[in-house]
C-alpha cells in the first residue's frame, strides 16, 4: 500500500504535470501528457509519478518521478527496476528521475545503477535533483507550481519571509492550498515547528 508522502507527491505533481516534467527533465519542448497508472501489479511496486510525455526531439516517452524524503541507499536498484518496469508495461523510452526532499550528511548520491555479474553488466542512468540545491525562486517562477510546498527544504527557502511568501502563494491558489499541512511538515524540517 502507497504511504501518504507519495499519495501527497502524485496529487501534486497532477495539478501541474506541465510544469513539473519541464522542470524535472530540464527538456525545453516536453509536453504532458495524461499520469499514467505506475503500478507494477506482478511484483507489487509502485513509483510516485508516472507521465506520459512528448517532445520535438525525442517523441513520446515516459517521465519517472520517484520522491524520496531521505535518499536511501537502495534507490539506484530501485529506479533501475522502476524504469525497466515502466518502460515494459508502456512500451516507451523512460526518463527516469529521483528527487530527494531532505539531506542527511554528506552521502554522495549517485546517478546511475550499475553491477556486473560473470562478465554481464546493467546500467541504468536516472536523473537526481536534491531539493535542498534547488533555489527556492524556482518555486515562485510559474504560477501553481508544484514546487510550492517544498519551498522551507530549498536552498534559501528556510528563511520566514520566503516560507511566508509560499504560504500566501498556497492559500491564494484553491489547487495548492489543499498541500498547506505539506509545507508545514517541511518547514518543521529547517524551523522546528509548524506554521499556522
Amino acid at each position: 500500500m502507497p504511504k501518504a508522502a507519495d499519495i501527497s507527491s502524485k496529487r501534486l505533481i497532477s495539478l501541474s504535470p506541465e510544469i513539473w516534467v519541464k522542470w524535472a527533465t530540464q527538456i525545453p519542448d516536453i509536453v504532458a501528457g495524461e499520469i499514467l497508472n505506475s503500478e507494477f501489479q506482478w511484483i507489487s511496486r509502485e513509483n510516485d509519478a508516472l507521465i506520459k510525455a512528448r517532445s520535438v526531439e525525442y517523441g513520446d516517452f515516459l517521465v519517472l518521478n520517484e520522491i524520496q524524503l531521505r535518499y536511501k541507499p537502495t534507490m539506484p536498484k530501485r529506479m533501475r527496476a522502476y524504469a525497466a518496469l515502466a518502460e515494459e508495461k508502456y512500451n516507451l523510452p523512460t526518463y527516469p528521475v529521483l528527487v530527494n526532499i531532505i539531506k542527511e550528511g554528506d552521502v554522495e548520491i549517485p546517478t546511475r545503477y550499475e553491477s556486473e555479474f560473470a562478465g554481464l553488466q546493467a546500467r541504468q542512468d536516472y536523473r537526481v535533483i536534491n531539493l535542498w540545491e534547488v533555489d527556492a525562486e524556482v518555486a515562485f517562477a510559474e504560477p501553481s507550481s508544484p514546487l510550492i510546498p517544498f519551498v522551507p527544504v530549498l536552498k534559501n527557502g528556510s528563511d520566514e519571509s520566503t516560507i511566508q511568501r509560499a504560504l500566501q502563494v498556497l492559500r491564494a491558489d484553491e489547487r495548492l492550498s489543499n498541500f498547506e499541512t505539506v509545507m508545514a511538515f517541511f518547514a518543521t524540517f529547517v524551523l522546528g515547528s509548524s506554521l499556522t
